[in-house]
């Protein structure tokens, strides 16, 4: 389950999607290839990968399914030692994880980054991988899950509802998977990243802050690619670097986990399974 399966189920994103129902979702998956087609080399019936669709904004949706038909660019080996419902928790939010951090944050090790959404899918990776790499992380989350997040490795963690952005200290970096309050978060380091364009206001604020000032807030949108995919495979196959599931649902209870992404408040990822 991804944020943008209930954008585009409730009609939310129909701006970028389109108006028309039904859709297809669900974005990225892990499963085994059960036929690939004429001329691919390189795969074989009954490797075990994950990968992603194409992309909402095209209606290309479609792996909450028993089956979903995908480019090769789009598909890496899984990691091994890991079950696959397991794995698929990770690939969208693992992925996302890593081009915000290695591209747009440029962590390096020894920096401080301020983590705002740190329990969440994407949270919960970028904290696992920032910390890999030598970086104080301050995760920011509910109350009930700031333990699991310092054994994630969090150096310091808080209690967002306790917190204001005026009363923290300065940052090297502030990663941001919730989309609020971008411009106060954003005078905290010389460098934010958000995830969360999507919430409302955050898209000016984005685009203000290419002009306003020196600190600019950095968004993007990544398609899950091959190259990507398999460095996400060997940080898990590391030990840098574990799915967190908060809740595993079948295929046929899949509008009870939209209505759990809905409510909010998870640790990691549901995953839709059809095993």
């Amino acid at each position: 389950m991804n944020a943008v399966d209930v954008a585009l189920r409730s009609g939310a994103a129909r701006l970028l999607s389109g108006r028309r129902f039904p859709r297809r979702l669900g974005l990225d998956f892990a499963g085994e290839i059960d036929a690939v087609g004429p001329g691919v080399t390189g795969w074989r019936q009954g490797d075990r990968v994950w990968g992603g669709v194409r992309g909402f904004t095209r209606g290309q949706n479609g792996a909450a399914a028993d089956y979903v038909l995908v480019p090769r660019t789009q598909l890496s080996l899984a990691p091994a030692g890991i079950d696959l419902v397991t794995a698929a928790a990770l690939p969208g939010v693992g992925v996302t994880a890593l081009i915000a951090l290695q591209r747009h944050a440029r962590l390096r090790e020894g920096q401080r980054m301020l983590l705002r959404g740190a329990a969440g899918g994407f949270g919960s990776a970028a904290l696992q991988l920032a910390a890999s790499l030598g970086v104080h992380v301050t995760a920011v989350a509910g109350a009930r899950h700031l333990d699991a997040l310092r054994e994630l490795g969090a150096k310091e963690v808080l209690d967002r509802r306790l917190i204001h952005p005026g009363d923290l200290p300065g940052y090297d970096v502030v990663v941001d998977g919730v989309g609020t309050d971008l411009a106060a978060y954003r005078r905290l380091a010389p460098r934010t990243v958000t995830i969360a364009f999507a919430q409302p206001g955050a898209l000016a604020t984005v685009a203000a802050s290419t002009v306003f000032g020196s600190r600019r807030i950095r968004s993007f949108s990544g398609r899950l690619r091959a190259a990507d995919l398999a460095t996400l495979t060997q940080r898990v196959n590391d030990g840098h670097l574990q799915p967190v599931v908060a809740g595993v649902y079948p295929l046929e209870e899949a509008a009870e986990a939209h209505r759990r992404q809905e409510a909010g408040g998870n640790l990691g990822k549901l995953v839709i399974s059809s095993l």
